[in-house]
């Protein structure tokens, strides 16, 4: 199929993937209704359109914790990236690598960090979660110090796992899930040889390394699902982040109290996130909760947002509400899906060409002069 805009990527990614890979990343929590209004939310923000404002000359650069970006995108922690594509982790790394942006692995990643950080040639980003396996934790941010890694990403956002009524439906979880995957991946043979058969070893790298031993897609769930630690509290962090002496990003924010703790504790930077909708559905869209924590927060740290940002309209609009850059998800997985790592870094140029134009027709020459005043209304 033609790819034009970032949208198409969905479908391509439909196509290719057995449904079980596919619903697994397309789906949320419970009825979906936030997963829905995080997209639905963004569209609806309105932009003031400004012409003759001589906009020859404009640059979508940015700074972010020391590291100049080339736009200010993120490319964001996705478990199980190399189920999409062929060692999915190294081959997202390297688009972002290529196009002068971020990627953050994932804990719970097919590769192991250090098979992705020496695939490319600019330093990474890595997400953990608080888990109750402490030395689990220890062994990762050792592991990440060593293999070069600047900044760490927290994820706070699950205490629990969320209710995802999709898996036992596509066979990623439920009864016979095992039968249901094999089958829908002979009926998927493109996906089938390059990822099921080229794409091994398919356990989870980071997770293997700690234990000493191979860990499958039972143990994702499984082994997840133990580690879950429902008592965390911001005391549970101090130790990491006496530990850790680069940048610590608190992943998990939809309440500007929670935003208030984080600068509190000393983070240097939150994620407006409610996990792309995968949690507690019925709460705020990322794109609704983002003013209030910006106007609560704003020049104490520095603000990423993600849930429902799709293309480079959703950025601009995310940048004008308060964010310093955003952290793709979804967006970027359907396209490591439909075309590897061509397509990511192809996403990448179409997000930064709609940012362009969009930036163009609202006077905005750079991203610092994004702000409430390109807001209509």
């Amino acid at each position: 199929m033609i790819i034009s805009s970032p949208s198409d990527y969905r479908e391509a990614a439909r196509r290719k993937l057995p449904p079980f890979l596919f619903h697994y990343i397309d789906g949320g929590a419970y009825a979906e209704q936030t997963l829905r209004r995080n997209v639905e939310d963004w569209q609806a923000i309105a932009l003031r359109q400004r012409v003759l404002q001589d906009m020859a000359s404009l640059s979508l650069e940015t700074t972010l914790f020391d590291q100049t970006l080339s736009l200010p995108v993120v490319l964001g922690p996705v478990g199980l990236t190399g189920m999409y594509a062929r060692r999915g982790e190294v081959q997202a790394a390297q688009a972002a690598a290529s196009r002068g942006v971020p990627f953050t692995m994932s804990t719970v990643s097919v590769c192991a960090i250090e098979e992705v950080a020496p695939a490319i040639n600019r330093p990474m980003w890595f997400q953990l979660y608080v888990l109750k396996d402490r030395g689990f934790m220890k062994s990762a941010l050792q592991r990440a110090k060593a293999a070069g890694v600047t900044t760490l990403v927290f994820t706070v956002d699950m205490p629990t796992p969320g209710a995802r009524y999709r898996d036992a439906h596509s066979g990623m979880s439920g009864p016979n899930a095992g039968l249901r995957r094999m089958a829908q991946a002979m009926t998927h043979p493109m996906w089938a040889f390059d990822v099921g058969l080229r794409g091994t070893p398919h356990d989870l790298g980071n997770v293997s390394a700690y234990l000493g031993k191979p860990t499958g897609l039972a143990d994702y769930i499984g082994w997840l699902a133990a580690n879950f630690d429902p008592s965390i509290s911001w005391r549970d962090l101090q130790w990491i982040r006496d530990f850790w002496d680069g940048p610590m990003i608190i992943k998990g924010i939809l309440d500007p109290e929670d935003a208030r703790e984080a600068v509190r504790f000393g983070a240097d930077g939150i994620v407006v996130s409610n996990h792309g909708g995968r949690q507690l559905d019925g709460v705020l869209s990322s794109a609704r909760a983002l003013p209030a924590i910006a106007e609560a927060v704003q020049g104490d740290l520095k603000i990423l947002a993600d849930s429902g940002v799709r293309n480079g309209l959703d950025v601009v609009r995310a940048i004008a509400l308060g964010a310093d850059a955003v952290m793709l998800g979804r967006a970027y997985i359907y396209a490591l899906a439909a075309a590897g790592r061509g397509g990511v870094a192809n996403l990448i140029d179409l997000i930064g060409n709609e940012m362009r134009v969009a930036m163009t027709l609202t006077g905005a020459k750079s991203v610092s002069h994004i702000g409430r005043d390109l807001l209509a209304g």
